[in-house]
């Protein structure tokens, strides 16, 4: 009414524009209660449905993590003993060979022919010392030996019957000198024997080196395996020639398999021979090997104050190949406690372990901990975890600090 009573009093036009505020203002009040319709406070947000674990306390083996490299448990460069011209290579790259399988042959035609002469020389003088067909030598059954010692028994005898009558003055002095002389030449010549025996049996012995020789570079004119394995290389070919030391193969053998491991020095109580050793290598994620530890060094390097051990790891399947990294753990030999949660429950955030431990009130709590050891599907907790708090360990995604949470699936 006052305001229709004003523009009344008004001109035109100034009555006009005085209407348009009155408008404007209007609006704009009707305006004001709006901001405070929307800050009025929606519906509560749902919780989450989550599966939880409770945090136990057990004792478990723990392991000391260690680096390596495995190798060949035999590694062999075979080399040629004798000289002469490749003939055949019966064996590839890769091929599996036992102990004394043929690798290379070397042509035998002149040693075979030296073999054949050592053997000749050889029974030839022993034909001559009576030991053809075989035994030990007994220098007086040679034969020139048996007749000197014929001779000079004879001698030897008629020299005492000589001396017999010649005390009885039967015999004539002349006749006592000649059969003196007679015994004494027979002596020497069944000495001169002796000494002849002993020198061919010499001559023997150096015959039987001889063709021992020649029997063996016969042999080596075949190059074989020197234990069971795999050719890793063939290093020579048909038409070769080939020198005493020239190597033609190299054999290795992958099963078992050793592994050199560095330890630091403060876990030097830890380790023993005997010890049980498990291996991961990267070609077979997810996949582990057994092995147990063969030798300890008996010293610490200088330079890193560590501890170098060598373990063997059985390889029957043949995955594991030599020069492989791997990652070991060396198992300890007591037990301590460790709290452990689901491997599930713990997610990393830029480098930081965090899980979510469910409070009574149906709300988490965002923790950030420090794992330790893996123990088949749990990890261990160091630090920021209780034994017997409750984690959630399903839908942790859908998670923030201060959520609240319903029990399920």
């Amino acid at each position: 009414m006052i305001v229709g009573f004003l523009l009344s009093r008004l001109s035109t036009p100034v009555s006009g524009m005085l209407l348009t505020l009155v408008v404007l203002t209007a609006g704009c009040g009707a305006n004001v209660d709006a901001p405070a319709e929307a800050a009025k406070p929606s519906a509560d947000i749902a919780a989450v449905a989550v599966a939880t674990a409770e945090a136990v306390e057990r004792p478990i083996t723990r392991f000391v993590a260690v680096t390596g490299t495995l190798t060949a448990e035999e590694r062999a460069e075979v080399a040629a003993e004798i000289a002469g011209r490749v003939v055949a290579t019966p064996v590839e790259r890769g091929s599996r060979v036992s102990e004394g399988s043929e690798l290379v042959r070397i042509t035998d035609v002149e040693v075979r022919a030296q073999a054949q002469e050592a053997e000749a020389n050889t029974g030839q003088i022993e034909a001559r010392l009576g030991l053809a067909g075989g035994g030990h030598f007994e220098i007086d059954r040679v034969p020139e030996v048996g007749n000197a010692k014929a001779a000079n028994d004879l001698a030897q005898a008629d020299l005492e019957r000589a001396t017999m009558l010649l005390d009885r003055k039967l015999l004539p002095r002349a006749d006592f000198d000649r059969s003196r002389t007679q015994a004494e030449a027979a002596r020497r010549q069944y000495d001169i024997a002796r000494n002849s025996a002993e020198q061919q049996y010499q001559s023997l012995l150096a015959a039987r080196a001889r063709m021992m020789l020649a029997q063996k570079a016969l042999t080596d004119t075949v190059v074989r395996a020197p234990f069971d394995g795999l050719v890793e290389q063939r290093l020579v070919s048909i038409g070769d020639y080939v020198t005493r030391g020239t190597r033609v193969a190299s054999v290795i053998r992958i099963n078992p398999l050793r592994v050199e491991l560095t330890v630091p020095g403060q876990y030097l109580s830890e380790v023993a021979a005997g010890r049980a050793v498990t291996l991961e290598v990267d070609a077979f994620r997810g996949q582990t090997f057994a092995g147990r530890i063969r030798y300890v060094s008996p010293v610490l390097r200088a330079d890193t104050r560590a501890l170098v051990v060598e373990a063997v790891v059985p390889n029957d399947t043949g995955q594991l190949k030599p020069g492989l990294f791997t990652t070991a753990r060396i198992e300890q030999a007591s037990e301590t406690p460790a709290v452990l949660v689901p491997a599930a429950t713990v997610r990393s955030v830029s480098g930081t372990a965090r899980l979510y431990v469910v409070r009574t009130d149906s709300t988490v709590e965002e923790r950030i901990v420090t794992t330790g050891q893996t123990v088949g599907d749990l990890v261990e907790v160091t630090s920021g975890l209780k034994a017997g708090e409750h984690v959630a360990t399903s839908n942790v995604a859908q998670l923030s600090d201060g959520a609240r949470v319903v029990e399920g699936r």
